[in-house]
């Protein structure tokens, strides 16, 4: 199936299914963006407004969509962070289970509270952003140390085996675009050091644990000067500086990272501790994630980030291997 065949089967779904929520009766639906999953802004002429998403098939079970929500929730109750809401439908469930003809199998759909704001640039002067992101992340840890997981908590781990072990999440990053041998070369000794590296900084409960793990500028909302957290779809279990990494994801050789990273180290030590010792390994947790989009790029060619990034990625990751060894081997 196409992607506009795909695209047009996931719109009859949407469609037939918003019904299935308490929600003005003359709402309609349009696609904002389309990645792991689709996302759609539902509104209606009164003014109503929500998020919907439909989630990928085969990416996340019932189980670990409930497990996300309820951490988004207790954190968003209990931890200081403002996440958004979620409505319930009319069976009082937040999940929704639908298809239609055109799709191999049912989507789950959950529909969010629409939160106002904007995504920040790139371009943009972003170190007040980033020291706020550091506290909200200092918080989220703080909240993933101390809560008590519900019963059957299912969630993704993102660590070096799912990045380069046999089974990797997005795939093999030597599947990726443009990978010649020099720069496969060059990645082969990168994910040797990151290995080596990770391996010797451990998994203590006082770094390794339920992050929200996609803390990219896309899933930033900064409203009167205040970031809010949204999406965490792929929140799960991991190396809580990666949520530093999932920061700067696409942006790794920006001019302005250095900064941003001094900036969301001190907004993190302002809510949390963190050791000389952590922060010299930032730079690791960012060539991890680094490796982990560049099979991600190799294994979403629909999605339009992916298309255009695809030319430039590997090269460019090869170039900040350099840099990184230069520093850290």
């Amino acid at each position: 199936m196409s992607q506009e065949e795909t695209l047009g089967s996931l719109q009859r779904l949407v469609e037939a299914s918003l019904g299935r929520w308490d929600i003005p009766a003359d709402a309609s639906a349009r696609l904002l963006n389309i990645s792991e999953n689709a996302t759609y802004l539902v509104e209606a002429p009164g003014g109503f407004r929500s998020i919907l998403r439909v989630h990928r098939e085969n990416y996340h079970s019932r189980n670990a969509i409930a497990s996300e929500l309820a951490w988004s929730h207790a954190l968003g109750k209990e931890g200081g962070v403002e996440t958004p809401g979620y409505f319930l439908g009319r069976d009082g469930s937040p999940i929704q289970t639908g298809i239609v003809e055109g799709l191999p199998a049912p989507r789950h759909m959950v529909m969010f509270e629409f939160l106002p704001g904007h995504e920040p640039a790139p371009d943009h002067d972003l170190v007040a952003p980033f020291r706020q992101l550091g506290e909200i992340a200092a918080r989220a840890h703080l909240h993933s140390c101390s809560w008590q997981r519900p019963p059957g908590f299912e969630r993704m781990t993102w660590d070096e085996s799912t990045v380069f072990g046999p089974k990797p999440t997005w795939g093999n990053w030597r599947d990726g675009p443009n990978i010649d041998a020099a720069i496969g070369s060059r990645l082969e000794r990168l994910e040797a050091t990151v290995q080596r590296r990770l391996q010797r900084f451990g998994k203590g409960p006082d770094r390794y644990g339920l992050i929200h793990a996609d803390m990219r500028l896309a899933n930033l909302l900064v409203h009167e000067n205040r970031p809010r957290l949204i999406d965490f779809d792929d929140c799960g279990f991991g190396w809580f500086l990666y949520d530093f990494a999932t920061g700067v994801s696409f942006m790794e050789d920006h001019p302005q990272v250095p900064a941003l990273k001094q900036s969301w180290v001190e907004g993190y030590r302002t809510v949390r501790a963190l050791s000389s010792e952590e922060e010299a390994e930032i730079d690791t947790f960012v060539m991890l994630r680094r490796m982990a989009l560049l099979a991600w790029i190799g294994s979403h060619p629909e999605v339009e980030i992916a298309r255009e990034l695809a030319p430039v990625y590997a090269e460019g990751t090869a170039r900040l291997a350099e840099a990184y060894f230069d520093t850290h081997e």
